[in-house]
């Protein structure tokens, strides 16, 4: 059986993410309660609004059930909005009251630091072990990147000297949307984590 991926369905275009991992070979299905989170086998945090999305994660309680099911080892994957999301520290003195996060990768995050919707943009983004077939197509939109990386953090993938992919054991983050270019090769990567980890829980 393919593995199931929730996509975290409160803001955002998370069904753009969902066709992605149809494409690439999972099951997705759409994730609002804390029950939800506890029956996937992996979870995408899609793009949209961060603090709106962190704001209503702790109000319905599903900010602390996706901090029990990494700790658990369950895959996460977070997008633009979603690597903020993950986020130990948001850069630039910008106050943790102002922007929730569930604090589960050991990494610094600018918001918006490629500029405003306006600014939006396509690039390729060479991601050496992560794809193959060359560089993966990804869509910058209000995109933050990385500024701090911790020790158990492996950087993946940059644009312009600017890491943008990144992955700390059970979780992945990327500062733009690949879902949104018809390039699956990041959702068969996350799709492999989460059979990965399947098979060591099972093994």
């Amino acid at each position: 059986m393919s593995p199931v991926i929730g996509v975290l369905a409160l803001q955002g275009d998370f069904q753009a993410h969902a066709r992605a991992i149809e494409a690439a070979g999972g099951t997705a299905t759409e994730v609002r309660t804390p029950e939800q989170v506890a029956a996937v086998d992996g979870l995408i945090l899609p793009g949209g609004e961060s603090t709106t999305i962190g704001k209503l994660m702790a109000r319905y309680g599903i900010d602390s059930a996706i901090r029990d099911a990494s700790a658990a080892g369950m895959p996460i994957y977070g997008t633009c909005a979603g690597m903020i999301l993950l986020a130990r520290e948001i850069a630039h003195g910008a106050e943790r009251g102002g922007q929730p996060t569930l604090g589960l990768m050991d990494i610094a995050v600018a918001r918006n630091a490629f500029g405003r919707q306006v600014d939006s943009f396509e690039a390729d983004i060479d991601a050496p072990g992560v794809t193959s077939g060359g560089a993966v197509r990804g869509v910058f939109i209000r995109a933050p990147y990385v500024e701090r990386v911790g020790e158990d953090v492996e950087v993946l993938g940059r644009y312009q000297d600017r890491i943008v992919l990144v992955r700390q054991g059970n979780l992945l983050a990327s500062a733009f949307h690949p879902e949104l270019t018809g390039d699956t090769r990041l959702h068969r990567y996350f799709l492999d984590m989460v059979s990965g980890a399947n098979a060591a829980e099972n093994g």
